[in-house]
């Protein structure tokens, strides 16, 4: 077993599904690490399981001293206790608002006598991207894509400029707070590429992780693992949330050897949304391009239209205006279509009308927002 420098000192050995939660370790980057005093030892109670991978099962817990809650991620196995081993190593390393925040590990033995790795990591109370999509409707609007997109492209340049490669971006690997703050979680797959190197070459099948439908073409191949892999599965992140499916699900459930292969072997890209805006199908053939060079690094595609939130508009099509100061031009005057590039940081701040021939304008059928898809929030 592989101990991160100071990450097991201050636990004791406890009762089954009891431990001693120690505080995080912070790096602070000179040299000298630091703990933070934000949780003190405490002993914490297992909860209901909330949800389980191939590498073990995740709990809700419950800090006895002071009654925050936070999840647990804990395994029997050898390869699960790596995977844990391998997320605590490496989020312990980490401080960042897009990051999830690991508070600890312990090490216990189960009734067969098996050593069991438990992981802390911090409650997201929204719970996963997958699992929010799923209760509005199972696919999102893309202005909401292009807000959780923005964040986790922030997520992913934190680990990018830290040498990190995540190797699992999926919508179930993305958290939300009830605030609607976005977090990178689950880096049982991640991997620390040489410094210098930008690749960490040929992968060993042993360690090779992730999941299959959005892996990139080269990892598949076992050919090499870089930053560029993240971008890959980032575009195939961004057609789950706008279609509701998984990337190829064209293929179904049943053919994903078919899929795997055809995403190792061929030259075909998985289906893109076919209601996305032009800036949003751009923003895709920048991730999903075969060769792993070719695509577009963090830093470009925070810079890209689609991130920005710039649209294009026709001249045809009207903004009611958000204040008295907000009038213009109503676009009545010509049927030449112009286009404009309009920003706007909130995606529901503006609505479009369509002009009509008669002097009533009303808003076009397929934007309305059906009812069944509202749900009620009470602050």
């Amino acid at each position: 077993m592989v101990d991160h420098p100071g990450l097991n000192s201050g636990f004791q050995s406890l009762r089954q599904e009891e431990a001693k939660l120690i505080p995080k370790k912070k790096m602070s980057g000179n040299g000298d690490d630091e703990l933070s005093p934000s949780l003190l030892p405490c002993e914490w109670v297992r909860g209901k399981m909330i949800g389980s991978g191939s590498f073990g099962v995740v709990h809700l817990a419950i800090n006895k001293s002071s009654g925050s809650l936070f999840v647990v991620k804990s395994s029997e196995s050898q390869e699960g206790d790596q995977s844990l081993e391998n997320e605590a190593s490496v989020l312990t390393s980490l401080d960042s608002p897009h990051i999830v925040q690991c508070l600890g590990k312990d090490v216990s033995f189960g009734e067969n006598g098996h050593t069991k790795t438990n992981l802390f990591i911090e409650y997201m109370a929204a719970g996963s991207l997958g699992d929010v999509a799923e209760k509005l409707g199972g696919k999102l609007d893309e202005g909401v894509i292009r807000v959780y997109t923005r964040e986790i492209l922030k997520g992913l340049k934190y680990l990018h400029d830290s040498g990190i490669v995540h190797g699992d971006v999926k919508c179930q690997n993305v958290l939300l707070g009830p605030c609607g703050t976005v977090k990178l979680a689950d880096f049982g797959c991640a991997r620390r590429l040489p410094s210098g190197t930008g690749t960490t070459g040929a992968i060993n099948r042993k360690f090779l992780c992730g999941t299959p439908l959005w892996m990139a073409p080269e990892v598949l191949r076992n050919e090499g693992l870089d930053f560029s892999a993240d971008i890959w599965s980032l575009g195939c992140t961004v057609i789950e949330m706008a279609t509701g499916r998984t990337p190829w699900g064209e293929l179904g459930a049943s053919n994903q050897m078919a899929a795997i292969l055809k995403i190792a072997s061929s030259n075909e890209l998985p289906s893109f949304p076919r209601d996305f805006s032009k800036a949003g199908l751009d923003f895709l053939n920048k991730c999903l391009v075969r060769k792993a060079e070719k695509r577009s690094t963090v830093d470009e595609l925070l810079n890209h239209p689609f991130i920005k939130g710039e649209m294009v508009i026709k001249k045809h099509e009207m903004y009611s205006p958000l204040s008295v100061l907000d009038m213009g031009d109503d676009g009545y005057g010509s049927d030449e279509s112009v286009e404009m590039k309009v920003r706007s940081k909130i995606p529901f701040s503006v609505r479009r009308y369509e002009k009509r021939k008669s002097t009533q304008r009303q808003c076009t059928e397929n934007e309305m927002v059906s009812q069944e898809n509202w749900v009620t929030v009470r602050t």
